[in-house]
């Protein structure tokens, strides 16, 4: 109760109002759960360090998990219990961050034309598909290039293996176009027939210096 005191930072609001208390080699530590829908993650925060209000760790976490604007929404509260009846409760609820974002005070509104920074499009895109659904996994463009990767190369491999193992006649034909940037491609395809179905695969596209008119 005594740390609790010091926890107005509007960050408390998206996890358990009373952490767990843990021991570990005699350490003692608060373990702050995250209420986002289907999200497991903790922040344990030691209390023996110098940081141990420090909420650097809690705010990375609600960036990535609810949304940059829903974060720059809590900042504009007054204290963590107003986030977490506006905020979190409304995203909790039905998904809406609407009255997060309500106009406060009287001041002039502004606005900005700038170009968004590459830092603030990376946010702002995992907003705009978090907004809520702040439990969503979005993978990063590695994984993603990883992925898609792996699955043409599991693919590649079942298409050999169907076309070795054929037993009939293998059809094969070509196709060639320009495309509107004037750069030519000529395609491969196999043609076949499995279980009385009629299937075509793309086995190669290359590029080619010109693509010649047909007489």
């Amino acid at each position: 109760e005594q740390f609790m005191k010091d926890w107005i930072s509007p960050v408390y609001a998206f996890f358990d109002p009373i952490p767990k208390i843990v021991e570990e080699n005699g350490r003692q530590a608060h373990v702050f759960k995250c209420q986002g829908k289907g999200c497991k993650t903790t922040v344990k925060r030691y209390l023996d360090k110098g940081d141990a209000r420090s909420t650097g760790n809690m705010r990375k976490h609600v960036r990535s998990c609810w949304g940059e604007e829903v974060l720059r929404a809590a900042d504009e509260a007054k204290d963590a219990n107003e986030v977490r009846k506006k905020i979190v409760g409304s995203v909790l609820r039905n998904g809406s961050i609407t009255a997060s974002f309500e106009r406060k005070g009287k001041g002039k509104i502004t606005y900005s034309h700038r170009q968004h920074t590459k830092a603030e499009t990376k946010y702002g895109f995992q907003s705009l598909m978090k907004t809520g659904r702040p439990e969503y996994y979005i993978p990063s463009k590695s994984t993603v290039s990883r992925d898609v990767r792996l699955v043409f190369a599991r693919t590649r491999q079942r298409i050999a293996k169907m076309m070795k193992e054929y037993a009939g006649r293998l059809n094969f034909s070509t196709d060639a176009w320009t495309s509107p940037n004037h750069r030519a491609f000529v395609a491969v395809l196999v043609h076949l027939e499995h279980n009385g179905v009629p299937l075509c695969f793309p086995l190669d596209v290359v590029e080619v210096p010109k693509v010649g008119k047909s007489l």
